[in-house]
């Protein structure tokens, strides 16, 4: 796994949700981009059901990514976080007299996956109960696990597609230790998109349901 950026994209003006997405997709191919099929990442709140030994309750996310389909990842709120077999779902089950599942907060993000070279990039609709919340981009530049060597290459090929609309450098990067080899890894990927996931989640999109 390389250095993965996960950002928003806005939605054109005057277009929807999967107007903006195709113009993507367009973008990409023009370059030379080839699809290699499709990609997935959904995400599920817990409730802590009360205080334990008076610490503050954290709110608790299991993660999935279909890039690693056997694995699946919990992240509590601030932190820390834990990497798990797919087992890790029926063990909340057991575990609901701890943590409540708030089905209705199940975030979802579905699209396509194109190859250009040495960068990996997915194009996804956010999608939370059956509506569409926004679009997402992740862009992976696979040669490379430290973020500061190839950050400014990753952003001038992001500017290619995205115009104006590429991030600086993701905050997970930034609170890296500097002068270490402190490589990237799924974490960072997945706290890119609860951070994004959590974004859209506050955020209302008229008329953009799913069909």
């Amino acid at each position: 796994m390389g250095v993965t950026c996960v950002c928003q994209v806005p939605v054109t003006e005057g277009k929807s949700v999967q107007q903006t997405v195709d113009a993507l997709h367009k973008k990409l191919e023009q370059l030379g981009a080839v699809k290699q099929g499709s990609f997935w990442v959904d995400c599920e709140t817990y409730h802590p059901t009360g205080n334990v030994s008076g610490q503050p309750s954290k709110l608790l996310y299991v993660m999935h990514n279909s890039e690693t389909p056997l694995s699946c990842m919990g992240l509590f709120e601030g932190g820390p976080c834990l990497i798990a077999d797919a087992n890790f779902d029926v063990l909340m089950v057991k575990l609901k007299s701890h943590f409540q599942n708030a089905k209705a907060h199940k975030v979802e993000c579905r699209g396509s996956r194109y190859r250009y070279c040495d960068f990996l990039i997915k194009v996804g609709t956010v999608t939370m109960s059956s509506s569409a919340r926004g679009i997402s981009v992740e862009v992976e530049y696979c040669p490379c696990v430290v973020p500061g060597d190839c950050w400014n290459l990753t952003k001038e090929f992001m500017q290619s597609f995205l115009g104006t609309s590429v991030p600086e450098l993701p905050s997970v990067f930034a609170a890296k230790p500097e002068g270490l080899f402190a490589p990237s890894d799924c974490v960072d990927t997945m706290t890119q998109y609860l951070e994004l996931f959590n974004k859209l989640r506050k955020m209302q999109m008229p008329g953009s349901n799913v069909r």
